[in-house]
């Protein structure tokens, strides 16, 4: 029999698109520098806290791009502490696989899905923040294949925790050229975690959108502790002390290069109680403090922030309010990256 799947239309090539939507020169001196500096941070030449925070998913231009737009006066008065990194998160992973699965699907949440409107969508909101902001952003790799449709505008990527045992994932991964974060899986089996870095760090030979390709390795790939789910649905922290010196040990046993944790303050770390990240993330600093093995290893944040508190269903109509996971206002983010550039 043959696939029952039926081929809608032919869609651009990711070359074809970066022809018909162009970087400047300006924003490719932009990510070139910025690139150089994130660099800097994961192989332990620089000291200064890397901030990956944004909304959870990136849903409406408008509201992301004044949301970035606040972001980048903020970062003028910490720049020579932090190092932000906007997270523009422009398709989604589903636990069931049902729902909005981000812009990259439906450019009008409450719309039907468009994938072509949907890669020029997000392509035109990563250029107009970076050429609003000077910002070059992360995003998730959901779709291994989608990554080279905005890989001249990306300065991060993360893998997530569903995703962090898949092969191609990892060597994907190995080939991306930029800091690349890969997620614990939801079970909190670090040893998974661990081997998508060793995985991620090696060169590898395979099939990549029709061409066989070879990578380097990404010396860059570092860990994502996001706390773990159990069972029982029950959510386990693993950001505490103990837990980033395990991390330590299992770096040292694998011989792994540049070892470097990120801290997701959100998920299972938190239970989804946004408020919550600020607490983490001082908690964090306070180990870091404590034990200088913490603060070389520890390298920074994810927090999950937008415009408005908590979250709301699509269709919702509150501006700048996610419509995935619930996160931090404005007000607070704010002070928050104050905060944590005074304590680090």
């Amino acid at each position: 029999m043959e696939m029952q799947m039926e081929f809608v239309r032919k869609l651009p090539t990711p070359l074809e698109l970066k022809n018909q939507f162009p970087v400047s020169e300006r924003v490719k001196q932009v990510k070139e520098e910025r690139d150089a500096e994130l660099a800097d941070i994961f192989e332990g030449r620089s000291d200064k806290l890397c901030l990956i925070i944004g909304p959870c998913s990136a849903d409406r231009e408008d509201a992301v791009v004044e949301y970035m737009n606040r972001l980048a006066g903020v970062y003028e008065k910490v720049k020579d502490k932090v190092f932000i990194v906007p997270r523009v998160y422009t398709n989604k992973p589903r636990t069931v696989g049902l729902g909005y699965k981000g812009m990259l699907h439906q450019p009008d949440p409450e719309q039907d899905e468009d994938l072509l409107a949907g890669i020029i969508a997000i392509r035109e909101m990563h250029q107009r923040i970076a050429n609003e902001t000077d910002f070059t952003c992360a995003d998730e790799m959901l779709y291994p294949e989608n990554h080279r449709y905005l890989s001249d505008l990306l300065s991060y990527v993360a893998v997530g925790a569903r995703s962090s045992e898949d092969q191609l994932h990892r060597i994907v991964a190995s080939g991306i050229g930029i800091p690349c974060g890969l997620k614990n899986p939801t079970s909190g089996d670090l040893s998974v975690m661990m081997n998508s870095i060793i995985a991620a760090q090696a060169a590898h030979r395979f099939l990549y959108r029709g061409w066989e390709v070879q990578t380097e390795g990404n010396p860059r790939a570092h860990a994502i502790l996001r706390g773990r789910v159990d069972k029982f649905g029950h959510n386990h922290p693993n950001y505490y002390y103990e837990d980033l010196l395990t991390v330590h040990r299992l770096y040292e046993e694998a011989g792994a290069k540049n070892p470097a944790i990120i801290v997701d303050t959100n998920h299972a770390n938190s239970g989804k109680q946004f408020n919550e990240q600020i607490r983490i993330a001082k908690d964090v600093i306070h180990s870091a403090h404590y034990d200088s093995t913490v603060r070389k290893l520890v390298k920074g944040f994810m927090v999950e922030s937008y415009l408005v508190d908590g979250s709301q269903p699509v269709g919702g109509g509150v501006y700048g309010q996610s419509i995935t996971d619930p996160c931090l206002g404005w007000e607070k983010t704010e002070k928050l990256i104050y905060e944590l550039a005074d304590l680090w």
